[in-house]
């Protein structure tokens, strides 16, 4: 910024006069002064002239400037001789100038300092005009007041918050839900992948479908400012889309756009997606960096047939149960054998596989080659795409346990979505296996139950890293809100579990341990339980869970980590250690989970350390 510094202190010698004042230029003043990008620079500078010409437009001109370009304006005010000479020349400087902002393309840097020069000339003049006395240059204590006042000025600005509602299916078939709420996701997807947006995640929006709550209560619930709604019609190949943005506050329409497309291939799809996306950004006056704006117009297909039946398999794929990720399997497949370039689809397998391993439905063994086969193919074809790359963060991390590709790839997924609430959720896991600071921790989990407030799995996964470190009342609040969402969900049922065990509260954690046990059809171990606490109390059901998921992992599969856990429980710290050897060698992908608090017994054993040593992981 040092080539133009001299005209950001002039401006802000303007601003401070301004403070107060022109609440709506105060703004766009505030965003200029602080950024350090040309692009951004001139952006802004953009907006400043806007919104002075369009002030004119209504005082001098006495109308409303509705949507005319500002050219055609401050043409009018030349020829009114509203404005002086001097100044539309300003005027039309800055606004040939500032195209390279709202446009970005190749320019010269340089060109920001004449922007600047112009837009101070204007503001004085306007300034002058609107009875605003001009601050004299400031002082070094002036200057520090200047930055409180745009502190201030920054607190109050209303957050680039956003919630997609679910949107409605009109059509007379109500099998096309699928398709619209796969328009709706890729429309949530592109805003995702800005970053000076807060955009909240699919799941918490999903609870919203059907509801009659009001745009202000629904907002409310969220922590955001703005919501989207929309609804679409699908008739054979013809696709009718509406959608409109709401300020939430006043409840006050902002934008909205009515679509009706003859659908010939996908592509038609995506760019009526990448149009909305792009229309909300700019009527928020966000902006869109050039490799945003390269990201969100990438197509991943042009065949309909592969886009609608990968719909349909992210559609059960969502719905989190082992028939369902079978299901979704399938459907992935098909959009493959139609589009065999098509990369969320091979992502989509292997995220598939890795789900089914992580809750113990399928071998490593068995879902290993899978997983690697179709995870290599959606790196071949698309490593950008933030799904791939976040699938290969949690192969690399759980199945792989190479803890620098696993970060590399945390990193990209967040690079290129920032608003991935899994990501950020799964990463402060990431964080805790390798022995980060606890501040890092709570940085990510803080901002994963920003971005996906109502999801049961984001409560879950945070209240995990939460009793990791050991804070075990936030850690089963958290549980609790995930279960008063789904009394059923059996992560939730398992790891509150847990919490309540290390807490001292062996009772309530027996008592969630066979809900969790019924959930997953285990009723051997329910039964196990309950034999053990009436032969011989709480010590003796701890035996006897572990021995009863011993023969459950000898019939067909368990997870080994969770066996040895078991027998630290039951006081058997030999048979712990047998079965996290076992989880070794099987490459179990709950093994990672070593900085688990139920193993602090086995830390001082040497076969533990063995272990952790050969994993790479660092002595917890």
């Amino acid at each position: 910024m040092s080539i133009w510094s001299a005209e950001i202190k002039e401006l802000e010698r303007l601003n401070a006069s301004l403070v107060g004042q022109v609440h709506l230029l105060e703004k766009e003043m505030g965003l200029l002064l602080r950024t350090e990008d040309e692009n951004v620079a001139m952006l802004y500078s953009r907006r400043c002239l806007e919104v002075i010409v369009t002030d004119l437009c209504e005082t001098e001109l006495k109308r409303p400037r509705k949507t005319e370009p500002l050219k055609g304006i401050i043409d009018k005010l030349n020829k009114e001789e509203k404005v002086p000479s001097y100044i539309i020349t300003s005027m039309h400087g800055l606004n040939s100038l500032s195209t390279y902002g709202a446009h970005p393309k190749d320019f010269d840097p340089d060109q920001v300092k004449p922007a600047l020069s112009n837009l101070a000339i204007i503001m004085k003049w306007y300034l002058v005009k609107k009875g605003i006395g001009l601050s004299a240059k400031p002082s070094d204590e002036e200057e520090t007041l200047i930055g409180t006042r745009k502190a201030k000025s920054d607190i109050a600005k209303l957050e680039k918050s956003i919630a997609v509602l679910p949107f409605i299916n009109d059509s007379p078939d109500q099998e096309n839900t699928y398709f619209i709420n796969g328009v709706m996701e890729e429309i949530l997807n592109n805003l995702q992948r800005i970053k000076d947006l807060r955009v909240i995640s699919r799941t918490s929006a999903e609870k919203y479908r059907g509801q009659n709550k009001s745009i202000s209560e629904i907002a409310e619930e969220l922590g955001v400012n703005y919501i989207v709604e929309g609804s679409g019609q699908k008739y054979g190949n013809v696709l009718r889309l509406r959608t409109q943005l709401i300020m939430a506050e006043h409840e006050s329409h902002l934008w909205g756009e009515s679509f009706q497309q003859k659908i010939t291939d996908a592509e038609d799809i995506f760019n009526i997606q990448i149009k909305i996306a792009e229309s909300i950004a700019n009527e928020l006056k966000t902006v869109i960096s050039p490799e945003e704006k390269r990201v969100i117009e990438k197509v991943p297909t042009k065949d309909l047939g592969a886009y609608e039946e990968f719909l349909k398999g992210r559609f059960y794929l969502y719905k989190f149960t082992t028939n369902d990720f079978e299901i979704a399997i399938k459907y992935f497949e098909s959009a493959i054998a139609k589009d065999p370039q098509y990369a969320p689809a091979y992502s989509g397998i292997a995220f598939s596989w890795l789900a089914l391993v992580q809750m113990g439905f399928k071998s490593p063994e068995e879902a290993g080659p899978v997983i690697q086969e179709n995870l290599m193919k959606a790196l071949e074809i698309d490593s950008e795409n933030a799904e791939v790359q976040y699938t290969l963060a949690g192969i690399s991390t759980w199945a792989l346990w190479d803890w620098r590709g696993g970060e590399e790839a945390f990193k990209k997924t967040l690079s290129i979505n920032p608003n991935h609430s899994e990501a950020h959720a799964y990463y402060s896991h990431f964080l805790l296996i390798v022995g980060r600071p606890q501040e890092e921790v709570i940085k990510e989990i803080e901002t994963a139950l920003k971005l996906d407030p109502l999801n049961p799995l984001i409560l879950s996964l945070c209240a995990v890293s939460y009793l990791i470190l050991k804070k075990l009342g936030e850690s089963i609040k958290l549980f609790n809100d995930a279960l008063e969402m789904d009394p059923d969900y059996n992560f939730a049922l398992s790891n509150i579990g847990e919490a309540f065990y290390l807490s001292g509260r062996v009772e309530e954690a027996l008592e969630k341990y066979k809900a969790y046990f019924s959930v997953m059809k285990l009723f051997d171990v329910v039964e196990a339980t309950e034999r053990g606490i009436k032969e011989g109390g709480n010590e003796k059901a701890f035996v006897y869970i572990a021995e009863a998921l011993e023969r459950q992992y000898k019939a067909s599969y368990w997870v080994p980590a969770e066996i040895a856990w078991r027998f630290v429980q039951a006081g058997d710290k030999n048979k712990a250690l047998d079965w996290l050897e076992v989880g070794y060698e099987k490459r179990d992908q709950n093994m990672p989970y070593l900085c688990w608090p139920i193993f602090d017994p086995l830390r001082d054993e040497p076969r533990f350390q063995e272990i952790v040593r050969k994993m790479g992981l660092p002595y917890q």
